[in-house]
């Protein structure tokens, strides 16, 4: 078994595949039985049905032009000069149609995937990656008040991207930005003084500001502070109380997003403060930077920022204006009062991943409402001297909470709307990080609250949990019989020849090929997906054929297919960070 077979059975063959046809075509030439020519761009693909041929190619038909012959006759040509294909992943060939060559593995091929993933626990991991460095952004709530429902997609979305990325071989790290500076921060600090002394005063005494944050989480923050430190602020400016009661609440706002995404099953290994980029002059620093270049002009007592200039690559970088329309719109990068705004720091904070900390990538998620932030940020690290195609962005669409199929919008606790925290009260963790990864980030989704708790084959991740946990007891079950495995060394898994054996084989060979598109797309839903698929061809291969009953040789073969079939639904359970229950 070769190492590139080890590590991707399904690539292995479409690459031996290609060089096969194309040694037969050069030799079909060098007889004489096609034309000299250079040999045309031709496709080598694994077709929607397998029936006819587990790999098939056009070759035929992409050089007829060339050859100025008839596709089904190259193909005839091309199949009588194919080399041997003993000691080759295939078995057999076939000319289709007018004239497609398909191609049909071998016994080995289906056996040796077995033996892989058999005695494997990282079966799918590849190096595509090459070791890359990647950051993945994801959630980054402003730390002023609970995270909703938006997050709960987004933690589970970048978490299980993230994890798809380390198994295709990307060195990879997962980053919260802690947005502790700017606007919303001064209105936490004005809205916490307010509750504060209103605490003290009453609510009619003080007014409250009119863009203030209304939670009961501030009213909370406001009377943990004055029950720390009592009245000594209540006569103080206004500066120096908003000052002291945000450092109070802010890190116990942060710490609170941190046990929430923990609750969650999300461990980040950078929790990166906006607060740094300003006091480390950063900020100031990529503006001057934009300026040497050209990139910024003043205007009205502000520095702007040629946005349509350099975004125009990315595509139209689009602001609503005050009577509702879109057009193309410079933006401001420090306010004529010095303050700079909050794309500025932006541009920092990206500029600090790529020239700073030396990231080959970086993935931001963002709520798609983000959309036209996108070219204006590439467009801004083109203008600064990076590369704005380093940066990617995912935009994710909202869910549509729903009970009974009607739209659910407020706690049920609260009478208020719903937070991660108000989810995880109701919902299984695993059932949450699944449900949220069975679409695509770009798709409108629908979390059915009643399917969520459900403990059966209706709830997909139970159902791939229960596929686990019925191997286990198989195996089990056959140990008190005194039917242990026997080792794959002892073991002839190219007895594994029924059909729906070969349909579960083909399948859990297809598992590296899943992680690299899975990285591709950034889409980690294709392996929750993959894995529903895997468990519902476990079942139907259990149903078909008898493990304990069969002859000894083939029961042993069946049991290393349940082995591998096992080592699957467990790591890509393990890498979503879902319970891998062994009885259930």
């Amino acid at each position: 078994m070769t190492q590139s077979f080890a590590t991707n059975p399904r690539q292995a063959a479409m690459t031996e595949a290609r060089e096969l046809l194309t040694q037969a075509v050069n030799t079909a030439m060098e007889k004489g039985l096609l034309p000299a020519a250079e040999l045309p761009e031709f496709i080598v693909e694994v077709p929607a049905d397998v029936k006819n041929g587990d790999i098939a190619s056009n070759l035929a038909l992409a050089g007829a032009r060339a050859f100025k012959t008839a596709p089904r006759k190259i193909a005839e040509a091309i199949v009588e000069c194919l080399p041997t294909l003993e000691g080759s992943l295939f078995q057999r060939v076939e000319i289709a149609g007018p004239g497609f060559i398909n191609l049909f593995l071998s016994d080995v091929y289906f056996a040796d995937i077995v033996r892989a993933a058999a005695s494997r626990d990282d079966f799918g991991r590849t190096d595509f990656g090459q070791g890359k460095k990647i950051n993945v952004e994801f959630v980054s709530a402003n730390p002023t008040g609970p995270m909703h429902l938006g997050n709960a997609r987004g933690g589970a979305l970048g978490d299980c991207l993230a994890a798809v990325l380390d198994w295709a071989g990307y060195d990879v790290t997962r980053e919260f930005l802690i947005n502790d500076a700017g606007n919303q921060i001064l209105k936490f600090g004005k809205s916490l003084a307010a509750r504060y002394r209103q605490h003290f005063l009453g609510e009619e005494a003080v007014p409250f500001p009119e863009d203030g944050y209304q939670g009961e989480d501030i009213k909370l923050r406001a009377s943990q502070f004055a029950q720390e430190v009592g009245d000594k602020y209540l006569n103080a400016s206004d500066e120096e109380l908003q000052k002291a009661i945000t450092a109070f609440a802010l890190p116990k706002n942060v710490q609170g997003l941190k046990d929430d995404l923990g609750k969650y099953r999300i461990q980040y290994d950078v929790w990166f403060s906006e607060t740094t980029l300003h006091e480390s002059g950063a900020v100031k620093a990529v503006v001057d930077k934009l300026t040497e270049m050209g990139a910024t002009y003043e205007k009205d007592g502000a520095i702007w920022y040629r946005s349509t200039k350099y975004s125009a690559k990315y595509g139209v970088n689009k602001k609503k204006t005050a009577d509702g329309e879109e057009e193309e719109k410079d933006e401001v990068l420090v306010r004529a009062n010095g303050i700079p705004t909050y794309f500025a720091a932006d541009i920092a904070y990206h500029y600090n991943k790529f020239a700073v900390r030396g990231f080959d990538r970086a993935i931001d998620i963002w709520g798609a409402d983000h959309h036209g932030h996108v070219a204006r940020m590439k467009g801004a690290l083109d203008a600064i001297g990076l590369d704005g195609e380093k940066l990617d962005v995912v935009l994710m669409q909202l869910v549509r909470l729903v009970r009974d199929g009607q739209p659910v919008r407020m706690s049920k606790r609260t009478g208020k709307a719903i937070t991660l925290t108000d989810l995880l009260d109701e919902v299984p963790i695993d059932s949450a990080r699944f449900l949220f990864n069975m679409r695509e980030p770009g798709s409108q989704m629908e979390f059915d609250l009643d399917l969520a708790v459900k403990e059966d084959s209706d709830n997909p991740v139970y159902y791939v949990q229960y596929a686990h946990a019925r191997i286990c007891s198989i195996l089990k079950k056959l140990a008190e019989e005194g039917i242990e495995f026997a080792g794959l060394d002892n073991c002839d898994t190219s007895l594994l020849t029924e059909p729906a054996e070969r349909e579960l084989i083909r399948h859990i060979g297809n598992f590296p090929a899943e992680i690299i598109n899975a990285a591709k797309n950034y889409d980690p839903a294709r392996i929750t997906r993959y894995v529903v698929e895997l468990a519902t061809l476990y079942h139907k291969f259990y149903n078909a054929c008898r493990v304990k009953d069969a002859e000894s040789g083939l029961c042993q073969a069946r049991m290393a297919l349940c082995l591998a079939t096992k080592n699957l639904l467990c790591s890509v359970l393990q890498m979503f960070k879902i319970r891998v229950p062994e009885s259930m």
